[in-house]
């Protein structure tokens, strides 16, 4: 048996299970997530527990199948609850970012403006010196996708470091073709001198 599948997810008491066929749908104070649940697995609730149980395979078969569709539905009580948050950094010259609508408009160093759709039931927020931004939601892996389509657009090079990163994201810096150039220079000037 899978150990994080056998494990129960506790239900607060602001949050409801409607259980489905082939799904959970989980209401709660931030709102309303259906989570469709991989194949032979079902959802049993037992007091103020929510149970994921494997259906018509043994434990050696399904306990991967068991141990996602746990986490699914505990992520799913934790998304209507607390929510999911990612925040990215800006990172370059002139490089920044503004919320209008349900749109994002980011200055990356392009000759225009780059424009980027956000899902429904996402929420960005933009700090004050527009290089800092937070997805917000209730899906987990909408969150996510999110952010990551969002790091996508413009990648932290590895010389200057420019480009949308991680809040805390390290970037392996490789050193320049100038500081490279002096470095081979340096080593190839102590060899021998021509043959007589």
């Amino acid at each position: 048996m899978s150990r994080i599948g056998k494990m129960p997810v506790v239900i607060p008491d602001t949050v409801k299970l409607d259980i489905r066929p082939g799904a959970v749908e989980v209401s709660g104070p931030l709102g309303k997530l259906l989570q469709v649940l991989p194949p032979h697995t079902r959802v049993k609730i037992d007091k103020n527990q929510a149970l994921v149980e494997l259906v018509g395979l043994n434990d050696k078969e399904g306990g991967a199948l068991h141990g996602l569709a746990r986490s699914l539905v505990y992520n799913a009580v934790t998304g209507v609850t607390q929510g999911f948050k990612k925040n990215l950094e800006i990172v370059g010259l002139g490089y920044r970012a503004q919320v209008t609508g349900d749109k994002l408009i980011l200055q990356l160093g392009f000759a225009h403006p780059v424009e980027f759709r956000l899902h429904p039931g996402i929420k960005a927020t933009v700090d004050a010196k527009q290089t800092a931004i937070a997805i917000s939601g209730i899906d987990c892996y909408r969150v996510g996708e999110v952010a990551a389509n969002l790091r996508r657009l413009k990648p932290p090079e590895p010389y200057k470091g420019t480009g949308i990163r991680y809040a805390g994201e390290h970037i392996v810096r490789k050193a320049g073709k100038a500081a490279a150039g002096a470095a081979g220079a340096g080593a190839g000037g102590s060899g021998g001198g021509a043959k007589k």
